[in-house]
């Protein structure tokens, strides 16, 4: 059968003219005309056993990789970390390359950059962390005292002044636990630094080699349209989340600063740590201004004697959120950055659940990338950027 297929071909080439007929080819092509027809191509159908253990096989490789990715995150978050922030940032490499600055000392000052922020917002935060950490056991006990009348209309609670006197909910057994705490907090300390450095680290290489990993990566596609394809998709990546982490730290830093001003008049302690935090986590949707609201609440409670009085602060705290997500950053952002808030719900539960807090924070921009990598993929009428002869 392989040597009648040659011959086909062999004839065919003839037949075309590109080659010169001589009496050989002749009686080749002869030959070629006697040869039977090849038989025709059966497609294999495949069953439901055979659909169910490919789709198996897919669940399982889907099983381990989630998994690697779990035993592995010392790593992969820092990483992660690391190539977000790179691709954020991937506007201002473009700018600063046009400016004339080489890759190398573009890749130091943005990474610099990051860092000395990172340094501003730990010391500045250091003294009002302090000061909480200092005044726990007394901010335990006025706590217990606050919520107690309340606590004791609960009957079905059985919680008396009694229950914080002695067993695992007295003082002496709160302090012993806040002991533990700090033992955690301080043997977990190593494995941070580690992952700072790998962030930093990988940081600085990934905005080094960014224009070479690019061009890696568009050259694994053989065909110009997958070229294309490839360079249309890594460019929106970078502009939406280029665009929308600028424009939402500008508005969630606007938050913050509104944030310090109602903790400072509603007579709260550390004013501006209320702004940091409220800063910070209306970068994680829906569960950061929950848990933001939740603990405004009740230190609002623990502060003022009146409960009204007390609840004003997470009142006035919402209200301005409520604005800004809802008039404020669709006028600003536009629809074109809308991800359903259900798909939204599930990435920060998924990412929590792998990677704790840095999963939350990593969930909202790990998501505008896959949607923007399928709206670029699906989307067949857009304008496409021509690759040079």
């Amino acid at each position: 059968m392989g040597i009648a297929n040659g011959i086909r071909k062999q004839a065919k080439k003839i037949a075309i003219g590109e080659r010169h007929t001589s009496a050989w080819a002749q009686s080749l092509k002869e030959a070629a005309e006697e040869l039977p027809p090849p038989p025709p191509l059966h497609r294999l159908e495949k069953d439901g056993l055979d659909v169910s253990m490919a789709w198996a096989i897919i669940g399982i490789f889907g099983i381990l990789f989630l998994a690697a990715v779990y035993f592995m995150s010392l790593i992969l978050i820092p990483i992660t970390l690391a190539v977000v922030v790179g691709m954020i940032l991937g506007m201002a490499a473009e700018k600063l390359g046009k400016m004339g600055v080489p890759r190398l000392a573009n890749a130091f000052i943005l990474s610099s950059s990051v860092a000395l922020v990172i340094f501003l917002l730990i010391n500045s935060l250091a003294d009002p962390l302090m000061t909480l950490a200092n005044e726990g056991p007394a901010f335990a006990e006025r706590t217990i005292n606050r919520v107690m009348p309340y606590l004791e209309r609960i009957r079905w609670l059985h919680i008396t002044p009694a229950t914080f006197e002695s067993g695992s909910m007295s003082i002496g057994a709160l302090l012993e636990n806040t002991g533990n705490v700090l033992h955690v907090v301080t043997t977990n300390l190593t494995p941070a630094l580690v992952q700072g450095l790998i962030f930093f680290a990988a940081l600085l290489f990934f905005l080094a080699g960014r224009v070479n990993l690019r061009k890696t990566i568009i050259m694994t596609f053989r065909t110009r349209t997958q070229r294309l394809a490839a360079i249309r998709v890594i460019n929106a990546v970078e502009q939406v989340l280029g665009f929308y982490f600028a424009t939402a730290s500008l508005i969630y830093v606007g938050l913050g600063v509104v944030m310090t001003v109602i903790a400072y008049t509603g007579g709260l302690s550390a004013p501006v740590l209320w702004g940091f935090f409220a800063f910070l986590s209306s970068f994680i949707p829906y569960l950061g201004i929950t848990l933001m609201t939740l603990a405004v609440a009740v230190a609002g409670i623990l502060t003022h004697d009146g409960l009204l009085i007390g609840l004003m602060p997470a009142a006035a705290f919402f209200t301005v959120h409520l604005l800004m997500e809802n008039l404020i950053f669709p006028a600003v952002m536009g629809r074109r950055l809308e991800i359903n808030p259900f798909v939204v719900f599930l990435a920060i539960l998924f990412w929590t659940w792998m990677w704790g807090a840095v999963g939350a924070m990593l969930a909202l921009p790990l998501s505008l990338i896959v949607m923007t990598v399928i709206d670029e993929l699906l989307i067949e009428e857009k304008p496409q950027p021509q690759l040079p002869k």
